[in-house]
């Protein structure tokens, strides 16, 4: 074999084993390949126009190479490309939960309880579209507004046995919504969303996803971060109105507040809030006086109501009648490390809820059904404003808020906990009773009483949480306006004991 023929081969043996090599070789050797070729050229093993062809092989063998690996693991899932990202998340709880209510004034037995095991899921998916805008879709098990939750064993067949009954159980859309957020000071969202404003329980419950429209606006100077919020937020929609054509009621929020970093670890919030209704229909029972009483000592059913068991209400308890609320939700936050407990975050929190236009309400409810106050005395006034003030303390890390925190199962993380508990009362005419928190207290009005709460975190998924609250009722002469399906019927309700036992899967 000649020189020249030693020489060609030897070409060929050392493009063939540089190919293979940066070929094989993750992306980031694959970029050493140019000083390899730097090198054959500078010893005149092969041309300019070789050392071409050779980089051009090899990108080729390289984007072949990284397209089969990226098929073979790519997932089967296949995504349109709306989407910037997408998240799947949700919780399952299981729940051992006693209510208990002694003296219920008007009923016969004048005590009622309930033992259940109970269950909840909720399942969604969440992320970011392109230009600007996200998105959300989350499923629960429950189709009551106010509460997600089943109950095991709940025999809901008519007539017959039947073990493990599933007729209460079902899936149900909670939330669908879309949002838009073009710039850092301005957002919007439309749909059924989860709550948008800085509220607490005592005015919303946790549970209700608002549906509507809602804009917010932001800016920042120096210390404090400023919002703006805007609420419009279909409350209903009736199937007539008087005039035979169909009409939606609104509630509309009007929010303005503001976070102040008032030191390196702590910060003072402050959101005001006001509320008020638009239209009415007549469906539901929504156009008519709020009454909120019950058989207000009478163990007899109400001559010419459709109700003759005792202590089984027949005057209106849903009426949203002269309502315009202004609400101040408020919390200061403060962070500190403790020798034992390592760092921790502690919270004083409140409400404060005035219903401007109570007295009226007050006096239509009397108007409306004098025999439900038992004739003996007129309207009562001043019943116009609730309150809540509370404490809590955790784990720092955490977001902690009104309902976020792991009481609430926001977050959770191994060997975390928080302890909240506060002191509610809401009175009969301050506030929306159809809002009110269905736990505490039984979303009903005229109550006042304590709410405590634990949750620890047994692993980075999984938490235990215990529950208490007892409630009194505030004013003996008024019932405890609102209807729950947990307790329905019974008003007025007095002594009232919630006792609930979670654990709850956070995925």
């Amino acid at each position: 074999m000649n020189q020249h023929s030693i020489l060609r081969h030897t070409k060929i043996a050392l493009f063939s084993g540089v190919a293979t090599l940066t070929t094989l070789a993750p992306a980031a050797r694959a970029q050493s390949s140019d000083p390899v070729v730097d090198v054959l050229l500078e010893k005149g093993i092969i041309t300019q126009k070789e050392a071409t062809n050779v980089e051009a092989e090899i990108a080729s063998r390289r984007t072949n190479l990284v397209n089969e690996i990226s098929e073979s693991q790519s997932s089967k899932w296949k995504m349109s490309n709306s989407f910037k990202s997408l998240q799947f998340y949700g919780d399952l709880r299981l729940r051992y939960e006693y209510r208990g209510v002694d003296n219920v004034k008007g009923a016969l037995p004048d005590t009622y309880a309930r033992d259940r095991f109970r269950y909840s899921a909720r399942f969604g998916i969440k992320g970011d579209l392109y230009d600007d805008f996200n998105y959300g879709i989350r499923l629960e098990t429950a189709n009551n507004p106010r509460s997600p939750w089943d109950t095991f064993g709940n025999n809901t067949t008519t007539g017959s046995v039947s073990p493990s009954d599933k007729n209460a159980a079902g899936i149900y859309l909670e939330q669908v919504f879309l949002g838009w957020h073009p710039t850092e000071w301005y957002e919007m969202t439309v749909g059924e969303m989860p709550m948008p404003l800085y509220t607490t329980p005592m005015v919303w419950d946790s549970d209700i996803n608002p549906q509507g429209a809602f804009e917010k606006f932001k800016f920042t100077t120096g210390p404090v971060n400023w919002f703006v919020d805007f609420g419009q937020f279909d409350y209903q929609n009736p199937s007539s109105t008087a005039d035979g054509l169909s009409g939606d009621t609104f509630v509309l929020a009007w929010q303005a507040g503001a976070q102040v970093a008032t030191t390196k670890n702590s910060f003072f919030k402050i959101a005001p809030v006001f509320y008020t209704y638009v239209g009415q229909g007549d469906s539901g029972g929504l156009n008519q006086p709020y009454v909120g009483q019950g058989l207000n000592g009478k163990n007899v059913g109400i001559p010419g109501g459709t109700n003759t068991v005792p202590g089984v209400y027949d005057y209106n308890q849903q009426g949203i009648n002269d309502l315009s609320i202004l609400e101040i939700p408020a919390e200061f936050d403060y962070r500190f490390d403790h020798t034992a407990l390592g760092p921790l975050q502690a919270r004083a929190f409140g409400d404060f809820a005035y219903n401007l236009r109570g007295n009226s309400r007050a006096d239509a409810a009397y108007a409306a059904n004098p025999a439900a106050f038992g004739g003996l005395h007129g309207p009562v006034d001043g019943q116009n404003k609730a309150y809540q003030i509370g404490l809590g303390i955790g784990s720092a890390g955490p977001v902690y808020g009104p309902t976020q925190g792991l009481v609430y199962g926001s977050t959770s993380k191994k060997n975390t906990w928080e302890a909240r508990a506060y002191w509610q009362h809401v009175e009969q005419y301050s506030l929306d009773v159809n809002l009110l928190d269905s736990d505490y207290f039984e979303g009903r009005g005229n109550l006042q009483g304590v709410y405590f709460a634990f949750a620890y975190g047994l692993t980075d998924c999984l938490i235990g949480t215990v529950r208490y609250g007892h409630a009194d009722t505030i004013n003996n002469n008024l019932g405890t306006g609102g209807n729950n399906l947990d307790l329905p019927g019974l008003n007025q309700i007095r002594n009232y004991n919630l006792l609930q036992m979670d654990l709850t899967w956070r995925f």
